[in-house]
């Protein structure tokens, strides 16, 4: 009987997310609405409730999952070469934080950066990019007076700068790119150089 329970649950949950997962196909992230996801569900607003907390709790979720995805490509590629090389691998990953201001305000919200009370999905995914960055930063010659988990830490600041001057009107003329590239040179550049 619990077994039976547990597994109308997962499929419950399932569900909401896959109708979500259409819908944001559909609006994008920010155009999802809870009452448009229980209705194509057929469930009731309760249900929703049941398993996430509001709307971000699905998107820390979602948005997670799709950060997930592109870490799986990061870990994949070759260790890049130099700073440059670096900035150029991560940019698909900061393209899609970047697809919609919400996306991003769910990011930085969710990043542990809110003091949240709990680890969540999208947090768990940037402690996960950090180990990457960091093994990534160990195998090749880097800044050698900066800690390596400080150097990870500091890609990591420098992406969400990056992010925040692209919605920001005085500073979007510059594209994505442009603007974190020359951050990667200056932070992981040798310091004679």
């Amino acid at each position: 009987m619990v077994k039976g329970v547990q597994q109308r649950a997962v499929e419950t949950r399932d569900r909401l997310l896959a109708v979500a997962t259409a819908l944001i196909a559909e609006t994008g992230y920010a155009g999802v609405r809870i009452d448009e996801i229980v209705a194509r569900a057929g469930m009731a607003k309760g249900t929703f409730f049941a398993h996430f907390k509001d709307k971000d709790g699905l998107m820390d979720l979602l948005i997670a999952q799709r950060i997930a995805e592109f870490l799986d490509a990061l870990e994949a590629s070759p260790v890049p070469a130099d700073a440059a090389d670096l900035a150029d691998s991560m940019l698909p990953l900061l393209t899609f934080m970047s697809c919609e201001r919400y996306v991003f305000d769910v990011i930085l919200r969710r990043s542990g950066a809110a003091a949240l009370a709990e680890i969540g999905p999208i947090a768990l995914m940037l402690g996960r990019h950090g180990e990457i960055v960091g093994r990534w930063l160990s195998r090749r010659n880097f800044r050698p007076d900066v800690p390596v988990s400080i150097q990870a830490e500091g890609v990591q600041a420098f992406m969400m700068q990056a992010l925040a001057l692209h919605f920001c009107a005085l500073h979007s003329d510059i594209p994505l790119s442009g603007r974190f590239r020359p951050y990667m040179q200056a932070w992981l550049g040798h310091p004679s150089e």
